[in-house]
């Protein structure tokens, strides 16, 4: 047991240390990673037969050539300072395997996203998606949190969420100088519990909400690499039903009974 602890600490302390960059390159196949510029260095050097040939057949129109030229016309004759993978998913069965790269290319006057997604079927291999779009700024920078410009709905959001994360801390260490909690082990886990929430996208400002949901702890700020954070703010329901039990055990002048149910254990007389 003891091994298995000092490898998931050193496990965690190896993402936290990883980049955005670092953490992309694990989980992206260098052979998928090629072939995704290549077809981008096709597209750069007007070969759009070559690409048309691999295109999925629902792709496939009178206008692809032109497509195909407005795409490339986006890229400056310059060389791209930097090339990086900024995205990757991939989705493997028994008879095929679905990739999906996101490339980021920065230029000396300009940025580019590119998403190629191919399909490979046993030895043949298909275009399913090819995509250019300009952008204002690197995705690191486009996504980076900031709390400036942001909506009123935002800052509650933020506002919320970090305030239910100071109030379960302020009770978890009631919990712990409680003398009366039985057992303590487990009231310490059920004061961190948060239920439900309603998160905000910090970069565009979309919300969304569930009620079914639960979050240990009860705080949340996540991002995927390279993309927006999204902020959940849950309601601190497990610290709440804590309150709720001290207060009634003053009342009572009783120690507070362990949670009903809770591994079968019957409460001490």
């Amino acid at each position: 047991m003891r091994f298995i602890y000092l490898v998931a600490v050193a496990l965690c302390a190896f993402l936290v240390g990883c980049d955005q960059a670092t953490l992309i390159k694990i989980f992206t196949p260098p052979e998928e990673e090629s072939i995704a510029k290549g077809y981008v260095e096709l597209l750069q050097q007007g070969k759009f037969d070559q690409i048309e040939h691999d295109l999925d057949s629902s792709l496939m129109d009178s206008n692809v050539q032109n497509t195909l030229s407005k795409m490339a016309a986006f890229f400056p004759a310059e060389s791209p300072e930097s090339v990086k993978v900024v995205g990757a998913h991939i989705h493997r069965d028994k008879q095929s395997s679905k990739v999906d790269i996101t490339l980021e290319y920065q230029f000396p006057s300009k940025w580019l996203l590119v998403n190629v997604t191919t399909q490979k079927n046993r030895d043949v291999r298909t275009v399913l998606a090819f995509n250019v779009t300009p952008i204002a700024d690197s995705l690191e920078n486009l996504n980076k949190f900031t709390l400036v410009g942001k909506s009123a709905l935002q800052y509650l959001t933020l506002t919320c969420d970090v305030g239910s994360l100071l109030f379960t801390f302020y009770v978890f260490v009631l919990c712990i100088r409680s003398k009366d909690m039985k057992p303590k082990w487990l009231w310490s886990i059920i004061v961190l519990v948060g239920v439900g929430y309603f998160a905000v996208n910090w970069g565009t400002g979309q919300w969304t909400y569930q009620l079914l949901a639960i979050q240990i702890p009860c705080f949340s700020m996540s991002h995927p690499p390279y993309g927006p954070w999204t902020v959940a703010a849950y309601v601190p329901l497990g610290a709440i039903v804590f309150l709720h039990r001290r207060w009634k055990m003053k009342i009572t002048g009783e120690s507070i009974p362990p949670p009903v149910n809770a591994l079968n254990e019957k409460p001490e007389k």
